[in-house]
């Protein structure tokens, strides 16, 4: 399937928001994501369903002075 991710497109076989962030190599527990302009929070990433088309943003904390 083919999603939007952070503004660049990938092509996925995962069907749900958490498979696709392992299968894209975002493994840190502590990113924020959301689906189509909506926050999804963690725990609802495995029940989180993806469909064609979709865009999510991954963001991860950022540490500095």
């Amino acid at each position: 399937m083919n999603i939007t991710v952070n503004a660049k497109a990938h092509e996925v076989s995962a069907r749900t928001l958490e498979a696709a962030l392992r299968e894209l190599g975002y493994i840190s527990p502590s990113v924020a994501t959301a689906l189509n302009g909506a926050f999804v929070a963690r725990t609802r990433r495995a029940d989180t369903e993806l469909n064609e088309g979709d865009r999510i943003e991954v963001l991860a904390p950022m540490q500095g002075g």
